[in-house]
């Protein structure tokens, strides 16, 4: 018998400054939010490691610092 498969894990990162709302959309799953401390919080639910892997490169290709 195997194990029932596991929900959508969520996130919740913060990078500093602002995203360009054009790139939500690269973002499909997730919330994207602009804070009034300069920083962009996206949320929500990655299927996978290799979803989250392949957001942090993204972000990584964008020039964003996590924090």
């Amino acid at each position: 018998m195997s194990a029932p498969p596991q929900p959508p894990a969520r996130y919740r990162i913060r990078i500093d400054g602002h995203l360009n709302p054009a790139w939500s959309a690269w973002f499909e799953s997730l919330t994207v939010t602009q804070a009034d401390d300069s920083t962009t919080e996206l949320v929500g639910p990655l299927v996978d490691q290799a979803a989250l892997f392949g957001l942090l490169a993204g972000l990584r290709n964008l020039g964003g610092t996590l924090l």
